[in-house]
């Protein structure tokens, strides 16, 4: 069976720092029977009330880094939004293309705080020695200099809850009595459909993408009956659970039907998940963060290892504004 990890010219770009100093790799799928294994974030600090904390709660004292494109960089926008806390919490967002140089900042998309060419110049500023990869979303501390969190999931949490008071909106997407239920549905959507799709789509052995397809329609199919008679994923009520499950599928007739090969379905043939789509996309604030020239751009233009000619697809057309039942 051909390993498409070892042959010559199908390598993607996707740099990472390695003790400060760029390098310009893809992912090692060769090592791991071709499949794609994600990278931990490093940076897990948190905002709390606390005044005397590292990073205590304060209005205009946090930025972020995001890309449109990024569906963990799109969470971190979304909450934002719903809890209204954009004149808290400034923002600057990176090209959509990630070539040689990875994320980029331009004189359209330029870095607010820093005016940094590269968003690896905003990890090396926090961390001079930093190794890893450069990813989005980043929380910026404007006072210490420093990056608090790099964690999508850590960062929605802290949008909603450490700025309530400071103006943040009431409203509570870990609410304490379904927690439990949040975490476990959490951890199988990221596993079979978050990164799912990028399993799918960055595998380069036949079985490693059939296996990583396999699970994630396993996982729609479930979330589509989970999702009968009722508007949300856990208590009928809008949670973290279903802004973690939108920001892939806004994206997944689009991009991973196609551009993934996460082709069984599309996301229109399930009711239920189109109808939560659209319901969350109609939320107010949540339409402005949906930039598909972005998203379309940045998948296929920028991963030349799947889409050798860079041509960006002009469909599909989505009716996301379609009245919800």
């Amino acid at each position: 069976m051909l390993d498409l990890s070892r042959t010559t010219g199908i390598q993607g770009i996707m740099g990472k720092l390695v003790d400060g100093v760029w390098k310009d790799v893809w992912y090692d799928t060769a090592s791991t029977g071709g499949r794609f294994v994600r990278s931990e974030t490093k940076f897990r600090s948190q905002i709390v009330s606390d005044p005397n904390a590292p990073h205590p709660a304060a209005a205009n004292r946090y930025h972020l880094y995001v890309s449109y494109a990024c569906p963990w960089a799109h969470r971190a926008l979304v909450v934002r939004a719903l809890k209204q806390i954009e004149s808290l919490v400034s923002v600057s967002v990176v090209e959509p293309l990630m070539l040689e140089d990875g994320w980029t900042f331009s004189p359209q998309h330029p870095d607010h705080v820093g005016q940094r060419a590269f968003l690896r110049d905003v990890y090396t500023a926090a961390d001079p020695k930093f190794s890893g990869r450069v990813t989005v979303p980043v929380l910026w501390d404007l006072e210490r200099k420093t990056i608090v969190n790099n964690e999508s999931a850590e960062i929605i949490r802290i949008f909603n809850s450490a700025f309530d008071g400071l103006g943040a909106a009431p409203l509570d997407l870990y609410p304490e009595p379904l927690r439990a239920e949040i975490d476990e549905l959490n951890d199988q959507v990221y596993s079979n459909v978050n990164d799912g799709v990028y399993k799918a789509g960055f595998a380069t052995t036949q079985a490693a993408y059939e296996e990583a397809v396999t699970a994630l329609f396993e996982t729609l199919d479930m979330l589509e009956s989970r999702l009968e008679g009722v508007d949300y994923l856990v208590g009928n009520t809008l949670t973290e659970a279903d802004i973690r499950l939108f920001t892939t599928l806004i994206r997944f007739d689009s991009v991973y039907h196609g551009h993934f090969k996460c082709n069984l379905r599309r996301l229109v043939e399930y009711p239920n998940l189109w109808r939560l789509t659209r319901r969350i996309f109609q939320l107010p604030g949540v339409a402005e963060t949906v930039h598909f020239d972005h998203i379309k751009r940045h998948y296929y233009a920028s991963h030349r290892s799947i889409n050798p000619t860079g041509l960006v697809p002009l469909g599909p057309k989505l009716d996301l504004w379609m009245p919800v039942a």
